[in-house]
């Protein structure tokens, strides 16, 4: 296994939809592997395939709380189905993300509270998840990994303006930038 480096906005794999995966096989369980271990030297709770430069329909979680112990696993060829996300602002305590391609930041977004999730495993074996609350953040998230977003493009206009002054003050928004769990710090 190893740490894979992670992309920073700007780098093209973030910004253009993952391609289906259709080969399963020893190359995919490594990356699977090893998105694990990325996510959690990171720490995330979430890692999409092109975050670590991989253009495919792939992500995995990990999520460990009280109330819902251990919540952990990967989905490939994800389809995502949401409740309308609830009208007015959002709650910057309450819902506010952040994301490892978009590092040391945080800003409130407003998301459906429910979703469901199907795909498949390594295995190509069916998986559905039916979540609410924070879980259900999580698979929205990355699952707008797959199609080309980050959280920050679906921010209201006040959090854009920020995002960009953030972006242009860390040199960021350009191709082939990245940071090394593990190794780089980000809040020094």
């Amino acid at each position: 296994m190893s740490i894979l480096p992670i992309r920073i906005s700007g780098d093209p794999v973030l910004h253009s939809p993952a391609e289906p995966v259709t080969v399963f096989d020893d190359s995919l369980r490594q990356l699977v592997s090893d998105m694990f271990e990325t996510m959690d030297a990171a720490p995330g709770v979430g890692l999409a395939a092109p975050q670590v430069g991989v253009p495919l329909r792939i992500f995995v979680y990990g999520y460990d709380t009280d109330e819902h112990g251990p919540w952990r696993g990967v989905v490939i060829n994800p389809e995502l189905w949401i409740t309308p996300p609830p009208a007015g602002d959002p709650d910057e305590e309450l819902e506010s993300e952040g994301c490892l391609s978009f590092p040391g930041e945080r800003f409130p977004l407003r998301r459906a509270d429910e979703a469901i999730i199907t795909g498949v495993d390594l295995e190509q074996n069916p998986v559905e998840l039916r979540v609410d609350g924070w879980r259900a953040r999580i698979l929205q998230h990355e699952y707008d990994h797959l199609d080309g977003y980050l959280y920050v493009d679906r921010l209201a206009r006040h959090e854009r303006k920020l995002v960009h002054k953030i972006t242009k003050k860390m040199g960021w928004g350009v191709p082939g930038v990245s940071w090394m769990p593990g190794v780089d710090h980000l809040d020094d």
